[in-house]
């Protein structure tokens, strides 16, 4: 697979600095979201989770990054581990400080600010001047037309260049592991193509990366390894271009095939029928 990483050592690739071990979520004490979701990200890898809308993977990155409880959801059962440590509901600023960085769904830059006001405000946990205009060239250096609109107010922006923002925004914190939620969404083909590259070279940078992406084609293409996410639970897992190749997979996420005619909707019930759920 030419997913642009930097081969790693055996020892190195073998490490995990993301585990989610038998994870539950329920909401509002009710309603179980996540059933017994495991999956690992290795320290200087870049991992896609696959899934339709419903499957479950925002409310995952929920319980990684501690922001359950704004939405009235805890987890139940299971933990979540981060470099060894078991970080199960700690405080999303403290995981900052540990390493962890997010950039939400739909962007969510700060409009009325400006492109510079956005990007410093990624840093407010990064210790020191030096450490912050280090942070600060980098980004810049990744995304040089952000240096060309740094006076400019982020909500004037294209949907791309907003990306951008809020990508470089979660770079500033220089984290060790970036989690995207579906940095695709609502951009145009050629955009989509640029966030690859951006993801790719974030990647080869050394961060790791959680990819949550509707969009298989582009998350198994940069992608080391991937799971399928359906119905709160993992149902298929594997290196990423085993699942690019795999049938089923592409034609009900890269369509492919008859069943590329059919809704996304339709996956669940599709699943059922190929005893998807064996993990095989």
């Amino acid at each position: 697979m030419e997913s642009g990483a930097v081969p790693l050592p055996e020892e190195a690739a073998q490490e995990t600095i993301l585990s989610v071990a038998g994870l539950e979520v329920v909401y509002d004490g009710v309603l179980v979201v996540l059933r017994d979701v495991s999956l690992d990200v290795g320290r200087g890898t870049v991992v896609a989770l696959l899934g339709a809308n419903g499957a479950g993977k925002t409310t995952l990155l929920r319980a990684v990054t501690g922001l359950l409880g704004l939405h009235r959801g805890a987890v139940t059962r299971g933990s979540v581990t981060l470099d060894g440590h078991d970080v199960t509901g700690a405080e999303p600023a403290g995981l900052v400080r540990r390493g962890v960085a997010q950039v939400l769904e739909g962007r969510r830059v700060f409009a009325e600010l400006t492109v510079e006001e956005n990007l410093r405000a990624g840093a407010f946990t990064v210790p020191g001047r030096a450490a912050r205009a280090e942070a600060h060239q980098r980004v810049l250096d990744l995304f040089p037309l952000l240096a060309d609109r740094r006076r400019q107010v982020a909500g004037y922006l294209s949907g791309g260049e907003q990306q951008m923002v809020a990508i470089g925004r979660a770079l500033m914190a220089s984290p060790r592991l970036l989690l995207l939620d579906e940095p695709s969404l609502g951009l145009a083909p050629r955009i989509v193509e640029q966030t690859a590259e951006i993801i790719r070279t974030v990647h080869n940078q050394g961060t790791s990366v959680l990819l949550v992406e509707q969009n298989a084609a582009m998350a198994l293409a940069v992608a080391d390894h991937g799971y399928v996410l359906e119905n709160g639970r993992v149902v298929r897992e594997g290196p990423a271009a085993a699942l690019a190749a795999d049938r089923d997979i592409q034609e009900f996420y890269l369509g492919v095939g008859v069943a590329a005619r059919r809704s996304l909707r339709d996956v669940k019930s599709y699943r059922r029928a190929k005893g998807w759920g064996s993990g095989g």
